[in-house]
C-alpha cells in the first residue's frame, strides 16, 4: 500500500501583506500530480489545513477542490485531521459531505465517523472515537488509523472523561493510545498513528517552532515523547512543526512531513516535502521524501550600500520566480524616504518594512530621560530608543519641529 503523508497546508496564509494562495494552488497541484504518478492508495493530512479558524471563500474552495481531486471520486481515501490553527467544528462540519467521496475529516479527538460502504467498495470496517479502519477491494489488508486531532490539554482530557485531571498530558495520551492499540491493532493490518502534536525524543534538544507558528506548548503543557507511542504502530505521521524531519527511525518512524510552503523567514533555507510510504502488514514501513518545488524562495538579504541592493533586487525580480525578501540596509544614518521608495519600486517582493542597521552604533541607553533638557534633544533620545540607536535624519527633525510649532496642516 502506498500512502502519502502531508501536513500544515495553512491555506489562506499571508506573509506580511503578500497572499500565498497562488503558490498554494501551484504546490497543491504538484502534490496531486505526485499522488497520481506514484499510484498512491491513501492520502493522510496531519492538521493545520487552514491558517485561521474561519478561512476565506478562496481558501475554502481550494481546500475542497484539492480533496476531491486527491480522492478520485472515492477510489483513493483521504483522511485529514484538524490542527491548532483550525476550528475543530469547522473541519468536522465537512465530514458528511466528505464521507460520500471517500474523504474522512476529523475535527475533535473523540470524533467517531459513521460506517459507510461506497459503490466502488471503499468501506469503513470499524469506527470508534479517534480510530478508523478502512478497506478497499484492491488492498491486501485493511488500514488502521489512530487519529489525534489537536486539542488543548483540558479539552482533550474532558473529551475522554478523564477522572484524574492532574495526570500529565503525555501520560494520558500514552494510556489512551495503548488502550486503542490493544483494542484495534494487530499484525493483520497496516497500523499508523496520525496526530497534530509537539513530539520529541526524550533527552534530546527541544525542536524550535517556526516564528509565526502558534505554540502548542502553552503554560505548563509538555511535549510528547516518542516513547509514549504504542509499540504496535508501524509509522507515526505528524503535523505542526514546519521542517521535515524524522524524530525517530527505529523501532518505527516518527516523521514530520513539514509544511506546504515556507511560511516565515525562519524557514527561509528549508526545502519542503511530502512523504511517500510503502507499507505492508507485519513489515517495517519504508518511506521517502519528495521535494515540492512550486513555492517561492524566502530570502534574508543584507547590503551595505543601497546601489548594491538595487543591483541584486533587479536580478532577482527578473528571474523566472522572484523571491519574497526580508531586506536589511546598513547605513551611516537613517534610511531616507527616497532610498526606501527606490528599493520598493525595484522589487515587488520586499516584505514589510526595510530594516535599517546603523553602522558601528550600539543601541541607545535604556536610562531614564532627563525631562529638564531641550525637547528636541529629548525627541532624538526617544527616537534612538525606538529605532535601535538610529538617529533621526534632517527630514524627520524638520517634521518634528513643524509638529512642535503647530505648522502641520496649516
Amino acid at each position: 500500500m502506498k500512502i502519502l503523508h502531508t501536513a500544515d497546508w495553512h491555506l489562506g496564509k499571508k506573509l506580511g501583506e503578500f497572499s500565498r494562495l497562488e503558490e498554494q494552488k501551484e504546490v497543491l497541484d504538484e502534490l496531486c500530480q505526485i499522488a497520481d504518478a506514484q499510484n498512491v492508495d491513501v492520502v493522510l493530512i496531519a492538521g493545520d489545513l487552514f491558517d485561521i479558524p474561519l478561512p476565506s471563500n478562496e481558501a475554502n474552495q481550494l481546500f475542497l477542490k484539492t480533496l476531491q481531486r486527491l480522492s478520485k471520486n472515492g477510489s483513493r481515501p483521504v483522511v485529514a485531521i484538524a490542527g491548532n490553527h483550525d476550528s475543530a467544528q469547522y473541519i468536522a462540519n465537512f465530514s458528511v459531505w466528505g464521507s460520500e467521496l471517500g474523504i474522512f475529516l476529523l475535527g475533535y479527538p473523540n470524533d467517531k465517523l459513521p460506517k459507510i460502504k461506497l459503490e466502488n467498495g471503499l468501506e469503513i470496517l470499524r469506527s470508534e472515537e479517534g480510530f478508523l479502519e478502512l478497506m478497499m477491494p484492491s488492498w491486501e489488508c485493511p488500514l488502521r488509523l489512530l487519529l489525534t486531532p489537536y486539542a488543548n490539554e483540558l479539552r482533550l482530557k474532558t473529551y475522554f472523561s478523564l477522572d484524574n485531571q492532574e495526570q500529565e498530558l503525555r501520560e494520558f495520551l500514552q494510556d489512551l493510545w495503548q488502550k486503542q492499540a490493544e483494542s484495534y491493532l494487530d499484525e493483520n493490518g497496516i497500523n499508523i498513528l496520525m496526530g497534530h502534536l509537539f513530539v520529541m525524543k526524550k533527552g534530546e534538544t527541544q525542536p524550535k517552532e517556526s516564528d509565526d507558528e502558534k505554540s502548542i506548548l502553552v503554560g505548563s503543557a509538555q511535549p510528547i515523547y516518542t516513547e509514549n507511542f504504542p509499540k504496535t504502530v508501524q509509522y507515526v505521521a505528524l503535523g505542526h512543526l514546519h521542517r521535515y524531519h524524522s524524530t525517530q527511525k527505529e523501532p518505527f518512524p516518527v516523521v514530520y512531513s513539514g509544511s506546504l510552503l515556507a511560511y516565515s523567514f525562519s524557514e527561509a533555507f528549508q526545502k519542503k516535502y511530502v512523504v511517500l510510504l510503502d507499507a505492508k502488514a507485519k513489515e517495517p514501513i519504508n518511506y521517502e521524501k519528495i521535494e515540492l518545488t512550486g513555492c517561492k524562495e524566502l530570502k534574508r538579504k543584507t547590503f551595505s550600500k543601497v546601489d548594491e541592493a538595487i543591483e541584486w533586487l533587479n536580478q532577482d525580480q527578473s528571474s523566472e520566480k522572484p523571491s519574497l525578501i526580508e531586506l536589511t540596509i546598513e547605513t551611516d544614518n537613517f534610511l531616507s524616504a527616497a532610498d526606501a521608495q527606490l528599493l520598493y519600486a525595484t522589487h515587488k517582493g520586499i516584505v514589510g518594512t526595510i530594516i535599517p542597521r546603523i553602522k558601528g552604533k550600539s543601541n541607545a541607553s535604556e536610562s531614564e530621560m532627563d525631562y529638564s533638557r531641550n525637547i528636541s534633544d529629548l525627541f532624538v533620545d526617544f527616537f534612538k530608543k525606538q529605532n535601535n540607536g538610529q538617529e533621526p535624519n534632517d527630514e524627520i527633525m524638520q517634521l518634528f519641529e513643524e509638529v512642535r510649532n503647530g505648522e502641520v496642516g496649516e
